[in-house]
């Protein structure tokens, strides 16, 4: 208690300190960046009622502003805590216990690289609401390591030596994953490309230039085009167009998010840093490692790829790039990253064995769910051709090939869906247009859910929640024999399934 109250007097008598002067024409522009529609209507506006001072004004105000956010923002690393004092208006003091500190994530666009400054952020492993975010924007870059270093101590193993500076654990840095160009095949295979494609066209008609678009020279001669060779050629040519320009999208937007990506195992902790422009450099904690998801979309499954995350207590699944092992890359890559990170001893080799099928009323739930709908529109059409509505061919046609794509869906959607349990371990899999293979720790489950729909009461079968406080906060074994149900929780969880094992 006594050094405790030493440590904190120290700590009160430590100045508090400014982010860096260059800070000042970093603010500015990417300020100037998020208003930049506004100041261009504004532009227009002013030009229409022959005043031209709109924008400038507006600009002023952003200056000013980051001018005062320089004035406004200070920063304290003391023994005990790391503090940050914010706010124009409101004033607010940020405080957080140094041995809550879980990782410390380095970030740098591409003005912050030029000016030789970085973005660090300090996460306590608890999921941060709005302007409760530790984040100091900007630091020398130079400064930056030594800091980080400094700041995970308690993390990376380091112990306070008797002169009180910390001593380093042996823990040898280790690459355990280094991105490849050949990669980059991966990215088309994804929604990425028409993502970006269908946000530019939202911004597009969002400020007026779709209508002008529309009645432009290039609107018309598509039209012409199409009444020339067909609707149909025409909406192939598009479409492969279409595919043409996302595909670059995605190739292009791939290599500036991942390119020069480097996973390093540092013993206690994996720093996972990539980017082309906008560099990032994340620390997962392995104390808070609670398991990996492979995604496999459909797509990206037939050209054997896949995608690793880590599941981490205190990081939600939402931000993807905060628990990113491995992007789009080679399925084998993926799984030979995902023994490394885990351990093969604690997976017993497991990262790819074959799952145990939950059997034939889990597989008939598969096919009755894709392909009952289609005969009910069938009749329909039946019904509505019989009493002299024209239904053209081509729906027939159409309701042919979904009857088969349905069955195909059917069949790959349960060939997906399995489950299998490791000693400390659970892997779940289940879907086929994004499938996903989750393993679990069995030490991260705090809560199990068996549920039971009508149907699935009906079929015999029914879903096993595991309930944590990492990832997504449930994991979910689809469709397994109810009588089976209890007997994997025990397996997982001894103990926790003893009272309704004993009740039957």
């Amino acid at each position: 208690m006594t050094d405790q109250t030493e440590l904190l007097a120290v700590e009160e008598e430590q100045p508090w300190l400014r982010l860096d002067k260059r800070m000042l024409l970093v603010h500015p522009v990417n300020e100037g960046i998020k208003i930049l529609p506004v100041v261009l209507i504004s532009f227009f506006v002013g030009s229409q009622s022959g005043n031209h001072y709109w924008s400038l004004g507006i600009l002023a105000v952003v200056v000013v502003f980051a001018i005062l956010r320089w004035f406004t923002t200070s920063y304290r690393i003391g023994p005990v805590h790391v503090q940050l004092r914010t706010g124009v208006l409101q004033k607010k003091v940020l405080s957080i216990p140094r041995n809550r500190i879980r990782s410390v994530d380095v970030e740098a666009n591409v003005l912050h690289r030029v000016l030789g400054l970085s973005i660090l952020r300090i996460g306590t492993g608890q999921q941060a609401g709005k302007g409760e975010a530790f984040e100091l924007n900007a630091l020398d870059t130079s400064l930056v390591p030594a800091l980080r270093v400094d700041l995970l101590q308690r993390v990376s193993g380091q112990i306070p030596a008797a002169d009180g500076m910390p001593t380093a654990a042996p823990n040898p840095e280790v690459e355990i994953a280094h991105w490849q160009f050949s990669w980059v095949r991966f990215a088309p295979f994804s929604i990425t490309g028409i993502v970006t494609i269908a946000a530019a066209v939202g911004v597009l008609f969002q400020y007026g230039l779709g209508q002008t678009l529309a009645e432009s020279s290039v609107v018309s001669n598509s039209i012409d085009s199409a009444e020339q060779f067909g609707i149909a050629v025409f909406v192939v040519v598009a479409l492969v167009a279409l595919l043409v320009v996302s595909s670059i999208f995605a190739c292009v937007r791939y290599l500036l998010t991942y390119a020069n990506l480097t996973v390093t195992d540092q013993g206690r902790t994996l720093d996972v840093s990539h980017g082309l422009l906008r560099t990032r450099q994340s620390t997962l904690d392995r104390k808070r490692l609670r398991g990996t998801s492979l995604s496999q979309p459909l797509l990206l499954r037939a050209v054997s790829g896949a995608r690793l995350d880590a599941i981490m207590t205190g990081v939600s699944a939402e931000k993807k790039e905060s628990s990113l092992l491995l992007p789009q890359a080679p399925q084998a890559e993926a799984l030979r990253m995902m023994t490394t990170v885990l351990g093969d001893a604690g997976l017993h080799g497991g990262a790819d064995r074959p799952l145990l099928q939950h059997g034939p009323a889990a597989r008939r739930r598969r096919y009755t769910r894709a392909v009952l709908p289609l005969p009910v529109i069938a009749a329909v059409l039946a019904v509505a051709q019989y009493l002299g509505a024209p239904i053209p061919i081509l729906a027939w046609i159409a309701i042919a090939v979904l009857f088969v794509a349905a069955f195909g869906l059917a069949h790959d959607r349960y060939r997906g869906l399995g489950h299998a349990v490791l000693p400390g371990w659970l892997i779940t899999q289940h879907g086929s247009l994004d499938r996903t293979r989750h393993s679990l720790e069995a030490a991260g489950i705090i809560g199990w859910t068996v549920r039971q729909t009508f149907f699935q009461r009906r079929a015999g079968v029914a879903t096993i929640v595991a309930a944590t406080p990492a990832g997504v906060g449930h994991y979910e074994v689809i469709d397994i024999p109810i009588e089976n149900a209890w007997a994997m929780i025990d397996a997982v969880t001894p103990g926790a399934g003893d009272v309704w094992l004993q009740r039957t």
